[in-house]
C-alpha cells in the first residue's frame, strides 16, 4: 500500500483559485494511477478527476471539466488538483486515492488506497 496525504485546502472566496496536492509516501507511488473525489456534507463521494500513471491521460467528471486540471510529478511522488473560479458548490472534503489494477477510474470501489482528505470552503 501507499500512504497519502492531501494539503492546499482552506477558506477561499468565490472566483478564487487553489492548488491541492496529495503526496504518496514510498518509492512506489509511479506504479498507482491517481484520482480526486469530493463529499459534501449529506452527499455521497463523488468522482472529480484522475491521472494515468505516466501523467500522458486524464479524465474529469462533467460536472468540473474546464475548471479543474490534474497533474502529477512522480519524481516527487505528488499528484495535483489545480482548481479555478472556485464556487461555494465546490466546498467539500477532497481526497486523493490510488488505484493499483485496470478497471473504471470513475467508481470508489476500484481505488486500494485513500488519503485523510482536506477542506475546501468557498464563502459567496
Amino acid at each position: 500500500q501507499v500512504q497519502l496525504a492531501e494539503s492546499g485546502g482552506g477558506l477561499v472566496q468565490t472566483g478564487a483559485s487553489l492548488r491541492l496536492s496529495c503526496t504518496g509516501s514510498g518509492r512506489a507511488f509511479s506504479t498507482y494511477a491517481m484520482g480526486w473525489f469530493r463529499q459534501a456534507p449529506g452527499k455521497e463521494r463523488e468522482f472529480v478527476a484522475a491521472i494515468v500513471t505516466s501523467g500522458f491521460y486524464t479524465y474529469y467528471a462533467d460536472s468540473v471539466k474546464g475548471r479543474f486540471t490534474i497533474s502529477r510529478d512522480n519524481a516527487k511522488n505528488t499528484v495535483y488538483l489545480q482548481i479555478r473560479r472556485l464556487n461555494p458548490e465546490d466546498t467539500a472534503v477532497y481526497y486523493c486515492a490510488g488505484k493499483r489494477r485496470v478497471g473504471d477510474y470513475r467508481l470508489r470501489g476500484n481505488y486500494d488506497d485513500w488519503g485523510q482528505g482536506t477542506q475546501v470552503t468557498v464563502s459567496s
